[in-house]
C-alpha cells in the first residue's frame, strides 16, 4: 500500500475515512480526559508493579505455535520417556491451535503452514488421537492438498527421517565434518548466526549418527504423503533457480555420494569438536543457547553418544528443557525461551515514562537486578569478529553468557540512563563501548554478531528456511543509535551518524521501516523514528514526515494499527492485519509522538483505543503474535507486550498533553 491516498479498513473491509478526513474527527469528539488517561496510567502502572518478582525482575510467557510443543511430545517418543499427563496436555493445546483451515498456522489467525501442521498431525497421532477422528482428517485432507509431508521444510524432514518415515537421502547433505573447516573458508559455524551455530552444531552429530526414534508405540503417518517416499526423488523445498541455488544443489548431491566414504578419523575429530562446543556452551541448566531448538538438539547429541540419562551433562540437558514447559489448569505447552531480561527491560522503561515514585521504586529493583546480569567476564562468540573487544552486554534470557544480545543491552542501557546515570555510571560505560565496537562496516548493528552477512549461505540447501545469518537490521540499529543519543551522543559523533546513515538507507519507498524482530512495518517504522528523534532529527525532515504519514494512513477504523505476520510475504499489504492489537497501536503512538505529532487528532483515537481495551486488572492482552523469531518460518507472541507498551505510550501522551 503506497502512503498516499490510502483507506482505512473495518474488520469486515468496508473503506473508511482516510487521515486527511481527521481534523473533522478532532472537531466532532472531544480529546480524551486527564484523568481518564492518568487513571488508566495509574491502574496499569499498579498491575506490573504487582506482577514484579521478589528479586525485582519481570518475566511473561513467551509463546509460538505449535510446532514447539509437538517437537516436545514427539521427543519423548524419540527416548522412549513418555509423561502420560505431560503428553495429555500438550496434545490438548495442540489440538487447540488447530486453524479454520484444518492445518496449523505459524502465528494466530494465519493461513496453515505444510510443516507445522504436518508435526502437530504427527504429535496427535503418538499421543493417541485417532486418524479418522474429524480434526485429524480435516488436517489430513489440507495437509494433502498443499502436496503431502515430502513439501516440508528441512528441519521436519530431520525429524521425520529420525522416526524412519522418509528415507535420510531425502535430508540435505551436512556432514559433521564442517566442524573441521578452518575458519577462513567459506562455510564455517563463525559465518552463521547465534541461532544457527547452536542449533546446527548438535544436530550435525545426530545426523551423523542417523538416528533412529525409539518410537515405543510405532507411529508413523504414511497417510500423509502423495507418494511413497521411497520414490520421491525431488526432496529440495526451495526451488529458487538462481546461480548460488544452483551450484549448491549440484553441491548437495556430489556430498551424499562422497559422505559415506570421508575418512572415519575425520568423522571422530569433527564429532569432538562439536561435542566439546555444546559442552563449553550447555549454559547450566539455562541450556544451549537458552533457545529450544538447540536445546532439544544437544539432548539427543548426548543420547546418540550414549551418555545415561543421568549423565550430568544429559541430565542438565533434559531439565533445562523441562524449563520451558508452562503448566497452568487447562493449558499446558512447551515455551521457545525465556524473556527476562527483555521484559524487565521494557518494564522498567515503561514504569519510568510515568514518573510516579512507586513505579520509580520499582524500576530501580528491576534495574539492580539487571546488573547482576551484565556479561562481563566471558568473551562470547561475538568475539571472532571483534577480538579484543571488551564485554559488557546482556542477553535476553536468565543466562546466556555467550551470547549478549544489543537490543536487550540497549534496552536496558537506556533505562540505566533514565533511572541513574551516576549510580550505574560504570555498567553503562561498559554497555556502551561493547555497542560501539559491535557495530558493522554498513553503519548497522545485527543482533548477536557483527558482520554476519555472507548471504550466499542462505541459498544452501539445508537453509531452505532462509534464516541462517544475523545481518544488521532496521530496528536494532534503532535501538542502538537511540542508547548513544540518550547518553549525549548526537548526530556529530561517528557510531551516531553511522547508524542515521544505514536507517536513511533503509527506508522504504513508502516511507515505513522493516521489522525484523517485531511484526512488522509498525514495529519499525515507530523504532526508527525513536531514533530520528532521539538523535535530534528535526520533525519536519522528510524521512520523518513520510514515515509519520505512513503510520497515519494505517490507522484503523477503532483508532488502532494491527499488523500480522503475513505482511513478511512479498505482494501482501503492509501495515495491516485482521484486528487491532494493544501493542501495535502503543508502537505507532510513541513513533507519531517522536515524530511530533502528540496533538494530532489520529494520536487522540490511538489513546481512546487503548483506554477502551483495557482489562479488569488494568492491563491489555491480545490474541495476535506482534513478534518474529524468524519472518515467514517462526513467529512469537510476547505476553508482556500488551501488558507494557501501552503503559509506555499512555505515559508518554500525558507527559505530552501536560
Amino acid at each position: 500500500m503506497g502512503n498516499t491516498g490510502a483507506k482505512y479498513r473495518g474488520k469486515a473491509g468496508a473503506p473508511m475515512q482516510d487521515h486527511n478526513a481527521s481534523t473533522t474527527l478532532r472537531v466532532q469528539r472531544a480529546e480524551p480526559s486527564a484523568k481518564a488517561v492518568s487513571d488508566a496510567v495509574a491502574e496499569a502502572t499498579d498491575a506490573l508493579i504487582r506482577r514484579q518478582q521478589a528479586d525485582g525482575h519481570w518475566v511473561f510467557e513467551l509463546e509460538a505455535d505449535a510446532t514447539i510443543p509437538s517437537e516436545y511430545l514427539l521427543l519423548h517418543h524419540i527416548l522412549d520417556e513418555i509423561d502420560p499427563e505431560l503428553e495429555a496436555g500438550l496434545a490438548a493445546f495442540i489440538r487447540g491451535r488447530q486453524g479454520k483451515d484444518g492445518g496449523w498456522p505459524l502465528f494466530f489467525g494465519g493461513a496453515m503452514d505444510i510443516s507445522c501442521s504436518v508435526k502437530a498431525y504427527f504429535a496427535l497421532k503418538a499421543a493417541g488421537d485417532s486418524p479418522d477422528a474429524p480434526h485429524m482428517c480435516r488436517a489430513r485432507e489440507a495437509i494433502l492438498a498443499r502436496g503431502g509431508a515430502a513439501r516440508c521444510n528441512v528441519f521436519t524432514r530431520i525429524l521425520l527421517a529420525q522416526f524412519g518415515q522418509i528415507p535420510w537421502r531425502a535430508v540435505p547433505a551436512m556432514p559433521v565434518e564442517v566442524m573441521n573447516l578452518p575458519p577462513w573458508s567459506p562455510f564455517h559455524i563463525s559465518r552463521i548466526s547465534y541461532w544457527s551455530r547452536t542449533v546446527v552444531v548438535p544436530l550435525l552429530v545426530v545426523m551423523a549418527h542417523r538416528l533412529r526414534a525409539r518410537n515405543p508405540r510405532g507411529i508413523g503417518i504414511a497417510e500423509l504423503f502423495t507418494e511413497p517416499p521411497e520414490r520421491v526423488r525431488n526432496w529440495h523445498s526451495n526451488n529458487n533457480r538462481g546461480g548460488w541455488a544452483t551450484l549448491f544443489r549440484a553441491l548437495d548431491a556430489a556430498l551424499h555420494a562422497v559422505e559415506p566414504r570421508l575418512p572415519a578419523n575425520g568423522r571422530q575429530t569433527a564429532i569432538d569438536r562439536a561435542v566439546r562446543f555444546v559442552t563449553e556452551r550447555l549454559n547450566g541448566e539455562d541450556g544451549l543457547g537458552a533457545i529450544f531448538p538447540a536445546m532439544v538438539n544437544a539432548v539427543l547429541m548426548f543420547h546418540c553418544l550414549g551418555m545415561p540419562a543421568d549423565h550430568p551433562d544429559a541430565a542438565t540437558a533434559r531439565r533445562a528443557l523441562r524449563g520451558l514447559v508452562v503448566r497452568q489448569p487447562g493449558r499446558v505447552y512447551c515455551q521457545p525461551c525465556l524473556s527476562p531480561v527483555w521484559d524487565t527491560a521494557i518494564i522498567c522503561n515503561a514504569l519510568l515514562e510515568t514518573g510516579s515514585p512507586l513505579a520509580r521504586a520499582a524500576a530501580r529493583r528491576g534495574a539492580d537486578w539487571l546488573i547482576d546480569r551484565q556479561i562481563l567476564d566471558v568473551e562470547g562468540d561475538w568475539a571472532w569478529q571483534r577480538p579484543g573487544l571488551a564485554s559488557g552486554g546482556w542477553a535476553f534470557q536468565y543466562n546466556n553468557a555467550h551470547y549478549p544480545d544489543t537490543d536487550d543491552t540497549a534496552m536496558v542501557v537506556m533505562a540505566l540512563q533514565r533511572l541513574d546515570a551516576d549510580r550505574y555510571g560504570e555498567p553503562i560505560r561498559r554497555a556502551r563501548d561493547w555497542i560501539v565496537g559491535m557495530q558493522s562496516r554498513n553503519g548497522g548493528w545485527g543482533a548477536f554478531d557483527a558482520e554476519n552477512q555472507h548471504d550466499f549461505l542462505n541459498h544452501i540447501p539445508f537453509a531452505d528456511h532462509g534464516a541462517l545469518l544475523d545481518p544488521p537490521t532496521s530496528d536494532v540499529t534503532a535501538r542502538c543509535v537511540m542508547m548513544l543519543a540518550r547518553l549525549g551522543e548526537g548526530r556529530d559523533t561517528v557510531p551516531t551518524r553511522r547508524g542515521l546513515t544505514f536507517l536513511e538507507r533503509e527506508q522504504e519507498s513508502d516511507g515505513a521501516w522493516f521489522g525484523r524482530w517485531g511484526t512488522n512495518y509498525v514495529y519499525g517504522t515507530w523504532s526508527a523514528l525513536e531514533a530520528l528523534n532521539a538523535a535530534g532529527v528535526p520533525h519536519s525532515a522528510v524521512a520523518v514526515q513520510r514515515a509519520a504519514q505512513w503510520l497515519l494512513t494505517h490507522q484503523r477504523a477503532d483508532g488502532g494499527w494491527g499488523e500480522d505476520g503475513a505482511s513478511y510475504w512479498a505482494g501482501n499489504p503492509r501495515g495491516e492485519g485482521a484486528v487491532s492489537t494493544a501493542s501495535q497501536t502503543a508502537w505507532a503512538l510513541l513513533g507519531l509522538m517522536a515524530a511530533g505529532k502528540g496533538n494530532h487528532p489520529a494520536v487522540d483515537r490511538g489513546i481512546e483505543y487503548l483506554l477502551s481495551a483495557r482489562d479488569a486488572e488494568g492491563l491489555w492482552s491480545e490474541e495476535p503474535f506482534t513478534a518474529v523469531g524468524f519472518p515467514r518460518v517462526f513467529y512469537l507472541k510476547y505476553h508482556g507486550y500488551a501488558a507494557s507498551f501501552p503503559l509506555w505510550a499512555l505515559a508518554r501522551y500525558r507527559a505530552l498533553r501536560a
